[in-house]
């Protein structure tokens, strides 16, 4: 209990002290005029009240199987990788007139990267998509008995009307709801894990090790920094923050939008991890459990919701099961359609040049829901960290480029690069290879990586 409790109070304590020096590196211009002003079209472009920008932006009890070397990554990956990441590829959209990220990666590493990015994103965003349809469709099959087809169909129909639709018209005013129903699901169980009869394994000297039922099979480094993503770093995050950049009236509110949602999700995902463990009696418990056919996390979220918060627990439950991953695949898709916009200057005031750039997204999304869900998921995992630690590196040269002191943001670059590069080396849908190999070439290809960045002088 009391290493959880700290871990909330370190959490918090980031926001007021690292908040403020990340702030102070960018050097925000509050009487710059931002593009939620300068370009308003009533669809992109539109200035939005703080709060819904929050609750819009905030919108993985996996990790828990590791035990509780999560809490750590938790606390430390959300302040000193996820915050910067976020805050950053906000901003800097906000200063490159609400850009999406691969033309800001054009901007400071040149026309390969930028066609690279592009193609890359839009990947990862319709495989978002895709994920988050399959995964709430069988969801709600499994509680209603509906056909997974007709579901799939219907959640489709809204991500449509989503991707096009002008953002304060139906964005801006369900997601404030799920996202005040999310946030109210997690304060009750932080209260059930105070008042209630749990225990909460404590982070020690002693458990600072990977408590997997399969060890061997899921080393802590780099699965777990993989699999808990936006708990503490997620590259999907570089690709929303544009759409609120285009709705921030204000460079000042850009801490508590970009910091504070990551925070919160910080928060809110050390508070699952935490009632995981208590609620099953402990970590391998947690591991036997889920090892279970049919035992998912959509089911750990459900069961343990309906257990300690009652009948509203099992309203909030389906939202955040269901809802949950429903409003991330509607923005994947609305990002998506926005990239491929700015790629080619194509002007999205007119609903038919909308449609235009949607349908043939649909089209290839639709026909993604054939594969195998277990693999897109796989494959959406490691990509994500990729795209975040591409876009970690893009903010260490913008900020070399200013003159100012990078190593801030070298160092959860440098990690992540890696993260990820051991895990495409030993990864099943990477080379294979075996881990002590897969390492050793994840730690040259960052130290090389490293030196040259910090010698290069372009």
């Amino acid at each position: 209990m009391i290493s959880f409790l700290i871990s909330i109070v370190v959490l918090v304590l980031g926001y007021f002290v690292y908040g403020n020096y990340i702030e102070k590196k960018f050097e925000i211009d509050t009487n710059r005029a931002t593009p939620a002003i300068t370009k308003q079209d009533g669809v992109d472009y539109v200035p939005l009240p703080l709060g819904k920008i929050f609750l819009i932006q905030f919108l993985n009890i996996a990790g828990a199987l590791w035990g509780t070397v999560a809490f750590l990554w938790i606390v430390f990956g959300s302040i000193f990788a996820g915050y910067v990441h976020d805050y950053f590829s906000g901003m800097l959209s906000i200063r490159h007139g609400g850009d999406s990220i691969p033309e800001i990666v054009g901007q400071y590493l040149g026309t390969g990267a930028k066609y690279f990015m592009r193609v890359f994103s839009v990947v990862l965003l319709i495989l978002v998509g895709v994920v988050f349809v399959k995964g709430p469709a069988t969801i709600l099959h499994e509680l209603t008995g509906t056909s997974v087809s007709l579901l799939i169909g219907l959640i489709f129909a809204y991500y449509i009307l989503a991707t096009m639709i002008p953002i304060d018209k139906l964005i801006g005013k369900i997601y404030p709801l799920f996202g005040a129903s999310l946030l109210v699901m997690a304060i009750g169980l932080f209260f059930a894990l105070m008042f209630q009869d749990y225990t909460i394994p404590e982070l020690t000297f002693e458990n600072i090790k990977n408590l997997h039922a399969s060890p061997d099979d899921n080393p802590v480094f780099p699965l777990l920094f993989i699999t808990i993503a936006c708990g503490a770093i997620s590259g999907f995050h570089s690709t929303q923050s544009p759409l609120m950049a285009r709705c921030i009236s204000n460079e000042k509110d850009g801490k508590k939008v970009f910091f504070g949602a990551m925070i919160t999700e910080g928060i809110v995902a050390l508070i699952w991890a935490a009632i995981a463990m208590a609620f099953f009696g402990g970590v391998r418990e947690l591991g036997e459990t889920m090892a279970i056919d049919g035992h998912n996390a959509a089911w750990v979220v459900n069961i343990i919701c309906n257990t300690t918060l009652g009948k509203i627990g099992g309203i909030l439950a389906i939202f955040g099961v269901v809802a949950a991953p429903i409003t991330s695949g509607d923005t994947a898709f609305r990002s998506t359609r926005l990239i491929i916009a700015d790629a080619f200057n194509f002007n999205q005031t007119k609903l038919l040049k909308r449609l235009l750039v949607t349908i043939p997204i649909f089209i290839i999304a639709f026909a993604l829901t054939e594969m195998d869900f277990a693999i897109i998921w796989r494959y959406f995992g490691w990509s994500n960290q990729m795209l975040a630690t591409v876009v970690l590196w893009i903010i260490a040269v913008y900020v070399k480029k200013q003159g100012k002191t990078y190593w801030f943001i070298v160092i959860p670059a440098a990690f992540m690069t890696a993260v990820v590069t051991t895990y495409i080396f030993v990864a099943p849908e990477g080379f294979g290879l075996d881990y002590t190999t897969s390492l050793v070439i994840g730690l040259i290809v960052t130290v090389l990586l490293s030196f040259w960045f910090i010698f290069s002088k372009k």
